[in-house]
């Protein structure tokens, strides 16, 4: 797990090898911003150092803080795969800070800060299925680890997406979900809540997505991004089919102040997540009891 306490303003962390981790914010510029979903946009964003861009090295699961001059400074999931990706970060308007981000134009500045956390647990998994569940915009934290996945293929069995939405026009990163259904041997299962008009796919919550996915428990790890009621459902049919806690991946989201483990705003109980976490297990999530 990642410890870093930003000893080094850029540069590979000695402690862990996960960086580089720019420890005090770096200029970034707005490139192109996407609407993905109703009060959900993509920026996609360049380094003005070069240096730092070329340095800059992020694993699936990881998070950075971005600043938004002005406004403030927030913690945000990583949506891009760690190569071959534009560097991108996927957030919905939800408070000051994100609102004043959503105002901004191509050609406007943020300020990066990160990578932060642990990752998933790519090496460990090689040669198993993997089972992905996301319900609304849990598909950001998840989409790295996706393309990560499909860009090693021959590295893993069964491929699976289980993916629900409110509604269709809550379904993040459409073209996206086309293009990975290209890739043979990746199953795509999308469900909405409710009935609606054109929608000729799958109607209901995404734990029903379970039995008509016919999801292998054998040899396989689950990796589960979305609300607790959905989270809690999924969870709960994968241990009735006899999977273990330890196969069940998610990541835990806190207000997260520093990233680097000093002002412990996002501790639960004995955890700190900007740096124990933000990836656990369920096994580990189970141990955090109430306090989650």
């Amino acid at each position: 797990m990642s410890n870093c306490h930003g000893s080094h303003a850029h540069g590979t962390c000695k402690q862990t090898g996960l960086c580089p981790i720019v420890t005090f914010p770096e200029v970034v510029n707005i490139d192109e911003i996407r609407d993905e979903a109703p009060e959900v946009k993509t920026f996609y964003m360049s380094f003005l150092n070069k240096d730092v861009e070329r340095e800059f090295r992020i694993k699936s699961g990881q998070f950075i803080m971005c600043t938004v001059f002005g406004a403030g400074e927030f913690a945000v999931s990583l949506p891009p795969s760690p190569e071959n990706d534009r560097f991108h970060i996927s957030v919905r308007a939800v408070g000051k800070v994100t609102h004043a981000l959503h105002a901004l134009k191509p050609g406007d500045k943020l300020g990066v800060r990160g990578p932060f956390g642990n990752g998933f647990p790519f090496e460990e998994i090689k040669g198993k299925n993997i089972i992905y569940v996301a319900g609304g915009i849990g598909l950001i934290p998840l989409r790295s680890s996706i393309v990560h996945a499909l860009q090693h293929r021959e590295d893993f069995g069964r491929i699976i997406l289980l993916y629900g939405a409110r509604s269709s026009r809550d379904l993040m990163y459409q073209p996206d979900i086309q293009l990975w259904k290209q890739n043979a041997g990746f199953e795509t299962f999308i469900t909405i809540d409710r009935p609606e008009e054109g929608w000729d796919g799958e109607v209901g919550y995404v734990n029903q997505l379970v039995d008509k996915a016919n999801v292998p428990i054998d040899n396989s790890v689950a990796f589960v991004c979305g609300p607790p009621v959905m989270f809690n459902s999924v969870i709960g049919e994968f241990l009735k089919r006899g999977m273990s806690e330890d196969a069940i991946v998610s990541t835990l989201e806190r207000q997260m102040k520093c990233g680097i483990g000093k002002c412990q705003h996002c501790a639960i109980g004995r955890t700190l997540v900007c740096t124990d976490g933000p990836v656990y297990t369920y096994r580990q999530i189970k141990t955090l009891g109430e306090q989650i």
